[in-house]
């Protein structure tokens, strides 16, 4: 699945804690930076003015909840 979210630096803490109960790899992306999504590093470092892509092959009913809060609208 491929979500498409906002993120602002006080939620990257509580997005990477919802990816790292998930038993499936999650990646998280803008234009050519790829970061794991369970790595808050990696994750506060891209641009979090932009709408970033979430990909993953899973379902974890928590997570699906917050992407749901971070959604990007468009």
């Amino acid at each position: 699945m491929v979500r498409m979210i906002h993120l602002t630096p006080n939620e990257v803490q509580q997005f990477v804690n919802a990816a790292s109960k998930c038993d499936f790899d999650i990646d998280i992306s803008y234009n050519r930076y790829i970061v794991d999504a369970k790595s808050f590093l990696g994750v506060y470092g891209l641009d979090l003015h932009r709408p970033l892509k979430v990909s993953y092959n899973g379902y974890n009913s928590e997570f699906e909840e917050l992407l749901k809060r971070y959604a990007a609208a468009g």
